[in-house]
């Protein structure tokens, strides 16, 4: 079973626990005997499926089960036992007619409650705080189950009376509105859990974390402001000068539908910029009605920090009629992309991106045709749908594959075997010919594809819909390729695809080793509290920054808590991938810029710290960034002249 699944699972236990608990509780009041006994019976079964659930989760990793393990069970596990002490006896006395000890219904109906309080809180914790737990979380939780117990104590009426204070000889411990009102407000209370002991995580923590590697220095040493890209291409390159200009377009989709977009050039995507190998590359961007800031982050391209167009971080946004100059040498060859990183989540979805294709000098084998193909999701439609080329039967197609959307999708090429040649910009190591076959792509993702053009049509789905056709001529019919059933077809595992070789970061020591745990919670984001996307349970700008030094080798360990994906994504650098779920990649060097987390993964992931600056890191699921989920990974001596509260370029105004 998935740690995901188990996840599901250990809920479900929770919340049907708390629910017969409570029910116990309820019914024992009402002086219903045996309904209660089967209640507490039911009970104490999911009590202990809880248990075992728990008990597995702790061998996917400590991250999923702590809170449970130091707050959740063990004070549910006592109040089950005081619950079963004080209320079993009395119940089966009084659901079998045999005599019982007076004075004991009161206690055992508040045990009951008790267990019932204990169970909600562990789930509340876990679900609004999660990890990691806190004494202040553990202290206020413990407090207000106690309150909730002693308030339903007070609320219940002595036993044998009724709500007048009347004998009532067989109706066992009936309970007033002030009873019930009581239990309600008990239930309130325990509600409040999560509330209180989430509150107690909002203030600010510490600024930076440095990974087990040495502290920051005093004094910073250099500015981001000063950390720009080169003004000459490099030996036998040239100057590619480009002007864009973001600005309100009407576009109209495949669908036929009109969206009101934000474009670059007028159009979306915007224009594509190529390049070669050495060449030097100057973006001028203007704003001409963008109100809300723009800028042009170069995604999975190493550029220089002060080239890497965060708002607030590497540079001030560009605002309506102002200009900003982008320069950088082209020297990693491969796919990749831009967009707006002010107001991200708003930005990109409205049409903010365009493409960067990087060519080598010399190319032993270039491509008869070479197809960049970005997926992108308006309200109205998919901005590719049904598109058609022709390719002579024989020529090789190169298909550069971009997911510019939030969420993960699902390629599949029907109609030819093709291979992988390249994965967010970097080659494969001799990837081998696969065919039905599908390939997961990360928001922010690329694949290159390569195929030699069969003597029928070839199909590219996006998600089930046929995005891209390729023909050997135009009259040439959708054969084979518009009734192959994708949907069936298994994901390619790139962990093992292609041949492995070695690479010395692989096994290198790490001089600092970072974790970040991924989850849902509550948290400051900006100040304001939320139910947030956290990292190690706090939101922006409140994870502290991660130190690190020219040179370092830093290893990120990567723990998602949720039951949400987060394709996470780190500026300025390529990560090798060691791991998933502890199973080492075999296959291909898998070097990625975005890579998905799925729920209950635990990626481990290398680089070595070689470009200077301060870079966000972060959940490219960008309202998830919005939300909270990001922080900066900051070189020791580095610092900002650029302030302000789109400090991490995502949040959208109110």
């Amino acid at each position: 079973m998935t740690t995901a699944a188990l996840t599901v699972l250990d809920h479900a236990w929770a919340l049907l626990g708390a629910v017969a608990w409570l029910a116990a509780g309820v019914t024992a009041a009402l002086g219903r005997a045996r309904a209660a006994l089967v209640l507490l019976v039911a009970a104490l079964v999911l009590t202990v499926a809880k248990a075992v659930s728990v008990a597995m989760l702790a061998g996917q990793g400590w991250w999923f089960v702590q809170e449970k393990v130091l707050l959740g069970m063990p004070l549910l596990a006592v109040t089950a036992v005081v619950a079963v002490v004080l209320a079993g006896p009395t119940l089966l006395a009084r659901a079998t007619g045999a005599p019982r000890r007076a004075g004991g219904e009161r206690a055992g109906i508040v045990a009951l409650f008790a267990a019932g309080y204990a169970a909600v809180a562990g789930f509340v914790v876990t679900y609004l705080v999660g990890y990691p737990l806190t004494l202040a979380a553990a202290l206020i939780t413990v407090g207000l189950v106690a309150a909730a117990v002693l308030l339903t104590a007070r609320s219940l009426p002595a036993p044998g009376a009724d709500v007048a204070g009347q004998a009532a000889p067989n109706a066992g411990m009936r309970v007033s509105r002030r009873g019930f009102l009581g239990v309600a407000g008990g239930v309130v209370a325990v509600g409040a859990t999560g509330t209180g002991a989430g509150l107690s995580v909002l203030s600010s923590g510490p600024e930076h974390t440095v990974g087990g590697g040495p502290g920051p220095s005093r004094r910073p040493t250099v500015s981001v402001a000063d950390l720009r890209g080169p003004d000459t291409p490099a030996p036998g390159g040239v100057r590619r000068a480009y002007g864009v200009t973001a600005r309100k377009a009407p576009v109209r989709l495949p669908s036929g539908a009109d969206v009101d977009a934000w474009t670059f050039d007028g159009a979306t995507p915007g224009p594509q910029l190529t390049a070669t190998q050495g060449d030097l590359v100057e973006v001028r961007l203007v704003n001409q009605d963008i109100d809300e800031g723009v800028t042009m982050h170069w995604h999975g391209y190493d550029v220089p920090c002060g080239e890497d167009g965060v708002p607030g971080l590497s540079q001030p946004a560009v605002a309506p009629g102002a200009a900003f100059l982008y320069r950088f040498r082209a020297d990693q060859v491969g796919t990749y992309w831009y967009h707006t990183h002010y107001a991200s989540h708003v930005g990109v979805r409205r049409g903010l991106y365009g493409v960067l294709v990087v060519t080598p000098r010399t190319d032993p084998d270039p491509a008869d045709l070479d197809l960049v193909v970005p997926v992108h999701t308006f309200s109205g439609g998919p901005a590719v749908a049904g598109v058609e080329h022709v390719a002579a039967a024989g020529a090789t197609v190169r298909m550069r594959l971009v997911n510019t959307d939030s969420d993960p999708r699902r390629f599949a090429l029907a109609g030819t075997p093709f291979r992988v040649v390249a994965v967010d910009g970097r080659d494969l190591h001799e990837p081998g010919e696969t065919s039905r076959t599908a390939l997961r792509i990360a928001a922010g993702g690329r694949r290159d594809l390569v195929f030699a053009m069969p003597e029928t049509a070839v199909a590219l789905l996006v998600d089930g819909v046929a995005a891209v056709w390729l023909r050997p001529r135009p009259d040439a019919p959708d054969g084979e390729a518009a009734t192959q059933d994708t949907a069936a077809w298994p994901e390619l595992d790139l962990f093992t695809y292609g041949t492995s070789t070695p690479v010395p970061l692989r096994t290198a020591t790490a001089d600092r080793h970072f974790t970040l745990v991924l989850d849902r919670g509550l948290a400051m984001v900006d100040g304001r509290p939320a139910f947030a996307q956290t990292v190690n349970g706090r939101g922006h700008p409140s994870i502290p920054d991660q130190i690190v030094t020219d040179g370092d080798i830093v290893r990120f360990t990567v723990v998602n808590r949720s039951l949400e994906t987060h394709p996470w994504h780190l500026h300025g650098h390529p990560v090798l991938i060691l791991s998933r779920n502890g199973e080492p990649s075999s296959g291909s060097p898998l070097w990625m810029d975005t890579f998905d987390v799925r729920p209950g993964e635990v990626w481990e992931v290398v680089f070595q710290a070689n470009n200077r600056g301060i870079w966000m890191n972060h959940c490219h699921n960008l309202p998830h960034a919005d939300q909270g989920m990001m922080l900066r990974l900051r070189y020791d001596g580095v610092s900002t002249p650029f302030h302000g509260a789109h400090a991490a370029g995502h949040r959208h105004p109110s």
